[in-house]
């Protein structure tokens, strides 16, 4: 039990202080009916329960994914109580990170690429490009017109597709301004002269907006709820070991080059 005993950066629940903490969310696991019942109860809140492992102390831990964050989560031996966090042993030794870093590689990422991928979005870049990148843009966010603006020499030189996956959560406009794009004759010219005319408002929306269009902006909300992100943009890529990974906002720096797969190509 010494190891239990260093245990840090964790805290104990009890199962109805773990239903407060996420009565927000509502997307239920596959696996809840066989998990205890802490997980189950996390996993009637929106949790996707991963695969038991073994752990100290007469415990099992699980890993599992909440609003796009992947944990550690480790149950007592009675299975009505769970530790959330990270379980350290008498070393020192983070036990917690490799189990939550094979969690965070396994399918569900696959599948939040696929749903991506169906999803309703601009292609800004070669059909060619080497490199895919998603971002969920709203029409109305500096922050996506600056990450659109610093893409631009990875995009022009056909090394990166940025896939814009249209939302509509900033201002009350952002979600007629993302129909227009979405239903313009040619999106990726539409998105473009938008982007560049960000300074005197950009895209103006139609006054009869096509069902479809506004429909599809909707879905992609809900897609980005779902997901568990909050902030755009929200960019989605693969690193260099094909992983899925996410950064939330704009990027700067060396995290920029990271996403874009290298540097700034030479002009």
């Amino acid at each position: 039990m010494q190891s239990v005993a260093r245990v840090a950066v964790t805290r104990l629940w009890h199962r109805h202080l773990l239903l407060a903490a996420l009565a927000a969310v509502a997307t239920p696991t596959t696996q809840a009916e066989e998990a205890p019942a802490p997980l189950q109860a996390l996993s009637e809140r929106g949790a996707r329960v991963g695969e038991a492992f073994d752990a100290p102390g007469g415990m099992t831990g699980y890993t599992i994914t909440l609003r796009g964050r992947t944990m550690a989560v480790y149950v007592t031996e009675d299975g009505e109580h769970a530790v959330v966090g990270t379980l350290f042993d008498a070393d020192g030794n983070n036990l917690s990170r490799k189990r939550i870093a094979e969690a965070a590689s396994k399918p569900q990422a696959e599948n939040v690429w696929s749903r991506l991928t169906d999803s309703r979005w601009i292609a800004d870049g070669s059909e060619d490009a080497e490199r895919v990148i998603y971002v969920f843009t709203d029409p109305n966010c500096p922050y996506c017109h600056g990450f659109w603006q610093a893409a631009r020499p990875w995009v022009d030189a056909g090394a990166v597709q940025l896939r814009h996956v249209m939302v509509g959560v900033i201002k009350q406009d952002s979600v007629a301004k993302a129909a227009t794009l979405l239903a313009a004759d040619d999106p990726s010219g539409a998105l473009t002269e938008h982007e560049r005319t960000q300074s005197t408002g950009g895209v103006h929306p139609l006054d009869d907006l096509p069902t479809s269009a506004r429909t599809a902006v909707e879905r992609n909300n809900r897609l980005m709820h779902d997901m568990g992100y909050y902030a755009t943009p929200t960019i989605i890529y693969r690193n260099e070991e094909g992983r899925i990974r996410q950064k939330q906002g704009q990027p700067r720096g060396e995290t920029l080059t990271r996403i874009m797969g290298g540097p700034a190509p030479q002009q």
